[in-house]
């Protein structure tokens, strides 16, 4: 039987020199990848014998692209923001997939019905809801506590340092609702010149005082090194140091971008039939639900919902760390995959340009 290969041995303890092949997922590395090959990896070898490889990337559609566009697939499947999904589905480059291989929900519900609206496109299916938000090390600060978006580009009355990916995307969005536009006008507003223009004013704020991060590993190393006092992240990245490595950070919601990561495959995938079984057995309800006990990122499924509990250490409860918890939704903005598929290589251009110059 050939076996499908995602590449990351370090994690999954595979050397890669095994004489059959294996099935290769890329992922994004770190505790994320973590999460995915303890629900989703090694659950997967044993009930079918399929090896896993795990191999990681900055942005896994990059590789994605590049590979199919050089017919030299490697790659069986990949994780990959919402946008890029739409994208490289309109261009051609990934495998289509019939939904009736998912999973029904345990009470016999049609997967259709059982994810969230828009979670499973015609070459993707979600995985996760994740989100972009911004985190502080409060052993920085001794007095007030940032709490709003505002108070991340606010060095007067916080000062040090700032982080944040180096990218159009989630940035411009918080820009501007720092700059006291509702989560509701944001894309309105970033539709029109000026709203464009408005958001790389308020950028121009902290240009200076920012580091520009590309990989989500790097964020919460940059605030345990003190590089930096405030950084945007990914949402579970933070609450992994946090909780298992117990530094002091906090997680601010108000803010928050939040969004889907889904599973593709590339097309020319070297074993198409095993990635398939592979992402028909990752995304059912349970394995959704067990990803949750790795990392606090809300399952793509409502079937999934009711079955996350305890985070993997049994005294953290994982709800008020998701992105989707009522609490933390208060100033938040769900990221438009719409915008960014028409706008993304005209936004990063301008990003570029505008980060080039001192």
């Amino acid at each position: 039987m050939k076996k499908l290969l995602i590449l990351s041995t370090a994690l999954t303890g595979v050397a890669a020199s095994t004489a059959s092949a294996d099935v290769t997922v890329m992922s994004w590395g770190g505790s994320y990848a973590v999460s995915q090959v303890e629900a989703y990896h090694k659950p997967f070898t044993a009930e079918t014998g399929i090896n896993v490889v795990s191999v990681d990337a900055d942005n896994p559609a990059t590789p994605i692209k590049a590979q199919v566009e050089a017919n030299n697939v490697t790659v069986d499947v990949a994780d990959v923001e919402y946008a890029d999904a739409i994208r490289l589905c309109d261009e051609g480059l990934l495998e289509e997939i019939d939904p009736a291989i998912l999973s029904a929900a345990p009470d016999g519900t049609p997967a259709m019905d059982d994810f969230l609206p828009g979670a499973v496109t015609d070459c993707a299916v979600a995985t996760i809801v994740f989100s972009t938000v911004f985190a502080y090390d409060s052993s920085k600060f001794s007095g007030e506590k940032p709490d709003s978006i505002a108070d991340f580009f606010d060095t007067a009355t916080f000062p040090g340092k700032r982080a944040m990916r180096k990218g159009a995307k989630a940035n411009l969005e918080m820009a501007l609702m720092a700059d006291g536009v509702p989560a509701a006008d944001v894309y309105a507003l970033l539709e029109t010149d000026e709203g464009v223009d408005r958001a790389f004013a308020k950028l121009d704020e902290i240009k200076a005082d920012t580091i520009w991060w590309e990989a989500g590993a790097q964020p919460p190393q940059l605030l345990a090194d003190g590089e930096v006092s405030m950084t945007t992240a990914y949402n579970g990245r933070i609450f992994a140091a946090a909780v298992t490595e117990g530094k002091p950070f906090e997680v601010v919601w108000d803010g928050q971008v939040y969004e889907y990561d889904l599973f593709v495959i590339p097309k020319g995938a070297p074993n198409l039939e095993e990635a398939k079984k592979f992402l028909t057995f990752a995304t059912d309800t349970q394995r959704l639900a067990d990803q949750a006990k790795w990392i606090s990122y809300g399952p793509a499924r409502k079937s999934s919902g009711a079955l996350v509990g305890m985070f993997m250490d049994g005294k953290t409860e994982m709800g008020p760390h998701m992105p989707t918890s009522e609490a933390n939704l208060t100033n938040a903005l769900a990221s438009s995959y719409e915008f960014w598929v028409d706008r993304d290589s005209e936004l990063n251009e301008r990003f570029n340009a505008w980060l080039a110059v001192n």
